[in-house]
């Protein structure tokens, strides 16, 4: 069993501590306001993190948490809520979920997103690698996806122990039964924009949740109301 813990960042009871709160929420207001009107995420947040003195981290989460008003309309539009998934075709983003979760539980900040979802600054960085809540979180979702009719867990090909996550997923889907497939291939984003409508898609990413189909709020609803810092 992993010791390995995907925890706090060793800055952030710092960075996101409540001296920090009112600078973070002004910045990302502004930056929704920006994202509504036009401008490009990236010079939009540039502007905002200049303004508001924020640093590299700070901005991260200020970007991951901001989505135009029409964005936010447009994908609670298309949400589908976890007690909606019996018989239905489930596809999951993997490392975006599996990593929230494990953040989650091993005390990393997770965010709240102006559209909902939780969100973590964790990242893959080309390497996985397992930590103690890895078997857990899966398990969590195995069992709270039953009774959907098809689970297909999609992740990155080219992240390093990706092979091995696939086979620790594989192991554990049919000690408990969950029936998954698990699927590794070079863009995740792309192949789960692209499937059909009846497939619901878990997964908080921003590119996802605009151009693609249906979608559940999986990690939120999971980890419960009140666990995300709402900037």
């Amino acid at each position: 069993m992993p010791t390995r813990n995907r925890g706090p960042h060793p800055n952030d009871a710092r960075l996101f501590g409540e001296k920090y709160h009112p600078a973070l929420r002004a910045a990302t207001d502004d930056l929704c306001w920006l994202l509504g009107r036009g401008y490009g995420a990236d010079s939009a947040l540039q502007l905002v993190g200049n303004r508001y003195r924020l640093n590299k981290r700070q901005r991260m989460a200020v970007g991951r948490s901001s989505a135009s008003a029409e964005a936010v309309a447009r994908r609670k539009g298309r949400q589908v809520l976890l007690s909606e998934l019996a018989g239905r075709r489930v596809a999951i983003d993997g490392f975006n979920l599996l990593i929230l979760l494990e953040s989650a539980f091993g005390g990393g900040l997770v965010l709240q997103g102006r559209d909902g979802t939780y969100r973590d600054l964790a990242g893959v960085h080309g390497t996985y690698k397992n930590v103690q809540h890895t078997v857990p979180a899966l398990k969590l979702v195995g069992e709270a996806l039953r009774e959907a009719s098809e689970v297909v867990w999609y992740f990155d090909a080219p992240v390093s122990n990706s092979g091995r996550l696939k086979t620790m997923l594989r192991e554990l889907s049919e000690a408990e039964g969950y029936g998954w497939e698990i699927l590794l291939v070079n863009n995740p984003d792309k192949e789960l924009i692209a499937l059909p409508d009846e497939v619901v898609v878990v997964s908080s990413d921003s590119w996802i949740l605009d151009d693609g189909g249906n979608w559940c709020n999986l990690g939120r609803e999971l980890l419960g109301e009140g666990k995300g810092l709402e900037l």
